[in-house]
């Protein structure tokens, strides 16, 4: 008998569908030929819309330090560190001749200190420390005129700055120590920073792009270690430390572009390799791979169209995506390798109600993930819901043509199909009762142990050698840490730095009671105009007549030379080299006035973060600002609304199978409700913490994991809807296994979730499917007339 086959409007969708894979290959092209992929691990954080002007402060202040990284260099002697920085520098100078680095040394900070000195000079009068200024106040000229003189003549005078003339007090040393000492910049005359016992010289470098436009190829690493290599050759013993972003974005990037590799791979061979086992056949093997070649080519697209960018834990998390995308395809060539005698529409169209149901649910979770707001979850999301769809269409609309003949019976298929009807269902019995008492046990215990942890740092991924390295740079020179800091707003420059100065007098307070080391503020190195008129005022006072005093005692004629009238403007400052190291601080316009911030170096004391939050009681514009803590309550916030959005999700979920199967939809239902409070469970059990990400996995098990049932329900008792269960099942558990793997630990914390509940749904499925069916009759073939019948290829 002739086997009719689609119609002609199933035939216009197929050239329709092709039409758009190939749309969708034209724009891969162009995709993949320029720089598509972002791995800005910022990009993952939620957005606090509560305050957006605190949002452009602290990205303003990440794209600052965004392209800085920082090498130290310690050797015994100054002269070795001298060398070994020789050696360094060489060895980058070589590298860059042989290939493009994409980074240089950066030329603001060399001889930052001359040219600060140098631009300050004129201004030295307008330079005042808080102790000065009160020296001058109240101290008589006449004991100041003694100072100057035993500075003058005195054989142990301290060392100075200016000509005695143009500073008989030493005012401007004094003024240049105190900053030093409060911003950490504590090196000798020619750069080089002592301290544990070793002398260390500092090389400052800077990225030539955006530090997170990387391609996945450990460039900046591994040039950094030629480059150390050859200062040990030199002075053997040298000591490396490497701080910066870039270091960080890079070892992200590389990370990120292995665990694609291996997921994504690793992932295509599993599903491979069950199809292989399952069909025997090489057509079904090509054909699920097409349909997953189209779904992650059309999902790639929809992201970069929509986003700009694809974010790079999107791809990994998308690479997991080939165990769920592959069901569509399996679950044809299940049914009709145990189905041989239907036409392939007519199977196509009783599979079609369960498939679409099952990818409507699914869609929804991947969806679920959008209404969070992280960006980086939103493109993971759109990716996922775009590639499931792309390869359930081309399942719908190409493998009834690209397949002739229904796969051959192979015994894994045959025993898999067997399999179901040993498979042990639930009843009301002893042996039920005991299992549910031990699943009871499980729960509560697991429950009772579990924890909760919203902290934003066990999100770290960063290698651990290079966190500690971060740390000791960041104690040697004294770098506060970005991530707490005082904002201060201001409708003008003149004011915000009078509040500046408000809070740096609190500041100093603290760091004289060593409660912290020092801080950064742009005031302490341009004082408020009114400041600076009256130090000026105040320094060409008392030394006139220190001069005159001095004048008087040594027969000499003494005149103060002239210094500049005005006051330093702020633009002024910016465009000198000397606000290099402390010009990430201006925020420059924000909202309807201008910001700045200024950061505390605790030195590693967190137990001073509540005083600093009420060192800015009272002081107005000023706000303490912990990015850590504020991150981890909005984690917190949120893992509480996606909690209560599972929820609502399993509603829903319920709604729609009852609609469909009305007392049979609690069948698909509770497996998957049981699997996933065994999978919170289990992480109580091994001591792992319950987090957003976690939730956010459970969410895709609703949408996964009813499949299962729904298939069960959709063919009761059917052998061929088992295998393609089993099959399903089995790789998807594989591609959220590896997920698990990485080194990420949001996407370990999908994977480990999933790995629990995609197993668990699986055991449980079968448990409470329903009855068996009695054996309809064959079904009748139409004759080739009737317009409703598939017509012949």
């Amino acid at each position: 008998m002739t086997e009719p086959v689609p119609s002609k409007y199933w035939r216009w969708l197929a050239w329709l569908w092709l039409a758009v894979v190939l749309a969708v290959g034209v724009h891969q092209l162009r995709f993949w030929s320029g720089n598509p992929l972002e791995s800005d691990i910022l990009a993952l954080l939620p957005q606090d819309s509560r305050d957006p002007q605190l949002e452009q402060a602290t990205r303003r202040i990440a794209d600052a330090g965004a392209r800085q990284m920082v090498v130290l260099l310690g050797a015994a002697d100054a002269a070795q560190a001298r060398v070994a920085m020789q050696a360094y520098r060489h060895s980058l100078q070589v590298q860059a001749r042989q290939q493009v680095l994409p980074f240089a040394e950066d030329a603001r900070m060399q001889d930052w200190f001359a040219a600060a000195r140098r631009f300050y000079l004129p201004w030295r009068d307008h330079l005042l420390t808080t102790a000065q200024r009160l020296r001058l106040q109240h101290q008589a000229p006449d004991a100041l005129a003694e100072d100057a003189l035993a500075a003058l003549y005195g054989p142990m005078a301290a060392p100075r700055m200016a000509d005695w003339r143009a500073d008989p007090l030493n005012l401007w040393t004094g003024w240049w120590q105190e900053r030093a000492g409060a911003a950490g910049l504590r090196f000798d005359a020619d750069g080089l920073l002592h301290a544990d016992q070793q002398v260390w010289a500092v090389l400052q470098l800077q990225t030539r792009g955006s530090a997170f436009r990387l391609d996945g190829q450990r460039v900046i690493d591994a040039a950094l270690d030629t480059a150390a290599a050859a200062a040990r050759k030199a002075v053997p013993g040298v000591q490396e430390l490497r701080a910066g972003v870039p270091l960080h974005a890079e070892a992200a990037a590389v990370q990120a572009s292995n665990e694609v590799n291996v997921i994504g791979w690793g992932s295509l061979a599993a599903v491979l390799l069950l199809v292989w086992l399952a069909f025997r056949s090489l057509r079904p093997i090509l054909l699920v791979a097409l349909s997953l070649l189209i779904g992650v080519a059309a999902a790639l697209s929809a992201t970069a169209l929509l986003f700009g960018k694809v974010h790079l834990l999107t791809m990994v998390f998308g690479a997991s995506l080939i165990g769920v995308a592959e069901d569509y395809g399996i679950h044809w060539f299940a049914s009709w390798q145990g189905h041989p005698q239907l036409p392939r529409l007519r199977l196509l169209r009783s599979l079609l109600p369960g498939m679409v149901l099952a990818w409507l649910t699914s869609a929804l979770a991947y969806l679920a993930l959008g209404l969070a707001p992280f960006p980086g979850l939103r493109q993971m999301a759109v990716f996922s819901v775009t590639g499931l769809a792309a390869s359930f269409i081309t399942v719908v609309c190409w493998f009834p043509w690209l397949q002739q003949t229904p796969p051959p019976p192979t015994r894994l298929s045959a025993a898999i199909g067997g399999a179901l009807r040993r498979w042990p269902q639930a009843a009301a019995n002893t042996r039920w009762y005991a299992m549910t008492v031990l699943a009871a046990v499980i729960v509560i215990g697991g429950l009772w142990q579990l924890r909760v942890d919203d902290d934003l740092r066990t999100l770290q991924s960063s290698p651990k050698t290079l966190i500690q390295q971060q740390i000791a740079i960041s104690q040697l020179l004294g770098l506060p840490s970005p991530a707490q800091f005082y904002l201060v707003r201001a409708p003008d420059v003149p004011t915000l730095l009078q509040r500046e100065q408000a809070l740096t007098t609190r500041l100093s307070a603290l760091a004289a009671q060593d409660r912290i080391r020092g801080y950064r503020a742009i005031s302490d190195w341009l004082p408020a105009p009114q400041q600076q008129q009256a130090d000026a005022a105040l320094s060409a006072r008392v030394e006139t007549q220190v001069l005159a005093r001095v004048a008087a005692a040594t027969g000499e004629p003494l005149q103060r030379p002239a210094f500049h009238a005005g006051t330093l403007r702020l633009q002024d400052w910016l465009d000198a080299p000397a606000s290099a190291p402390f010009r990430q601080l201006w925020l420059g316009r924000l909202g309807d006035g201008v910001g700045s911030v200024v950061l505390v170096d605790m030195a590693g004391k967190h137990d001073v973060l509540s005083l600093l939050d009420s060192t800015a009681n009272g002081l107005p514009g000023v706000r303490w600002v912990n990015r850590t803590a504020e991150y981890s309550s909005l984690l917190r916030h949120y893992r509480h609304l996606m909690t209560w959005l599972l929820l609502a999700g399993v509603l829903l979920v319920a709604a729609a199978l009852w609609w469909r199967y009305r007392g049979d939809a609690w069948r698909a239902l509770l497996p998957t409700v049981l699997a996933g409070v065994l999978s919170v469970a289990m992480l109580g059990w091994l001591g792992m913490p319950l987090q957003l990400f976690n939730v956010l996995a459970l969410l895709l098990l609703v949408g996964m994991g009813v499949d299962y049932g729904i298939f069960l329900l959709e063919h009761r008792g059917d052998a061929s809807a088992w295998l393609a269960i089993c099959v399903g099942a089995a790789s998807t558990w594989l591609s959220f296994g590896l997920l698990g793997l990485s080194a990420t630990p949001a996407l370990r914390a999908f994977g480990v979730t999933l790995l629990f509940g995609i197993g668990l749904v699986w055991l449980l499925s079968p448990m409470f499917r329903p009855p068996r069916m009695p054996p309809a009759p064959p079904p009748t073939l139409l004759s080739p007339s009737d317009p409703a019948q598939d017509v012949t290829a």
